[in-house]
């Protein structure tokens, strides 16, 4: 054999090694693909929106039901029905002393987020029980990206149970939807 017959020899076996390597490097690549698609990020998305849809509904409805209007005095006033705050029985209902229109009373509002709402002209638990859940995540947003772990659903729901003086009713409903705090 000749030094021509070596080097066509040397070229096709490389070739016919490379043209192997390619075909099980397909085949293998291939074959390890996995059809199942994970949705849970969208899945988590649709969760949080159904619930702030769902806490919409409930704001919605509660301020069109018939409310009972409070007698009127002499006058043919029809005024909203005014609520008096009671400390006591918020201290009772919820183990610790209670301020009038403290934001922080509402599950997941902190010191820094009652902030965020004041900066909004939020600042009593009557104007949070009257704020969609909607805007309730614009004033999140307007604190940045840190705020976004918060779910502002069931915001304007507590407020509203603060507002009246439902203590019992709002502190059963944050036993039950305490997100993971002990």
């Amino acid at each position: 054999m000749n030094a021509d017959t070596i080097d066509i020899f040397f070229w096709i076996i490389l070739a016919l090694v490379g043209i192997t390597i390619g075909i099980v490097g397909y085949l293998l690549g291939r074959g390890s693909k996995s059809s199942v698609v994970d949705n849970s990020a969208l899945i988590k998305n649709l969760e949080i929106e159904n619930t702030k849809l769902r806490a919409d509904l409930e704001a919605c409805k509660k301020q069109t039901a018939p409310v009972e209007k409070p007698k009127p005095k002499s006058t043919s006033s029809t005024a909203s029905p005014v609520f008096s705050f009671d400390a006591k029985a918020a201290k009772a209902a919820l183990g610790k002393k209670v301020t009038k229109d403290d934001l922080k009373i509402v599950e997941g509002i902190g010191p820094k987020i009652q902030g965020l709402f004041h900066n909004f002209n939020i600042k009593t638990w009557k104007a949070l029980s009257e704020t969609s859940a909607n805007t309730c995540q614009e004033v999140l947003n307007s604190g940045g990206k840190r705020y976004r772990i918060h779910d502002p659903a069931s915001w304007p729901m507590q407020a509203k149970m603060a507002y009246e003086g439902h203590w019992q009713q709002l502190h059963e409903w944050q036993e039950r939807h305490r997100a993971g705090k002990f």
